[in-house]
């Protein structure tokens, strides 16, 4: 990818397609691709990562996206979980430096 990256983490291009990766899975919680960029540039912002595969890649993409969209682990694999508790943490701040994609109105 030229010019600006959407992931302003410190990573290798196949790392930043496994930061892609989780993106994708958080879109499926229903938010956009700016806040789901923004809440991994978060999670990890000031880490180093190795190149592809970090040691991060040990876990789904899907694991991470719960982890970030949810704030704490939560047993998302599990088929009789009660979700009905499960409340999403907020956003980064709005003048976050992980804010790297237009916010939707």
């Amino acid at each position: 990818m030229s010019g600006a990256r959407e992931f302003n983490l410190d990573a290798d291009e196949e790392m930043q397609d496994f930061f892609s990766a989780i993106a994708d899975e958080l879109q499926k919680f229903g938010i956009s691709r700016a806040e789901a960029v923004a809440r991994v540039n978060d999670a990890w912002a000031g880490q180093t990562f190795s190149p592809y595969p970090d040691i991060a890649c040990h876990e789904s993409p899907e694991h991470w996206a719960y982890d970030f969209y949810y704030g704490e682990p939560v047993p998302y694999w599990d088929p009789n979980a009660d979700r009905s508790e499960w409340r999403a943490t907020p956003p980064p701040p709005a003048d976050s430096d992980a804010w790297t994609l237009p916010r939707e109105q």
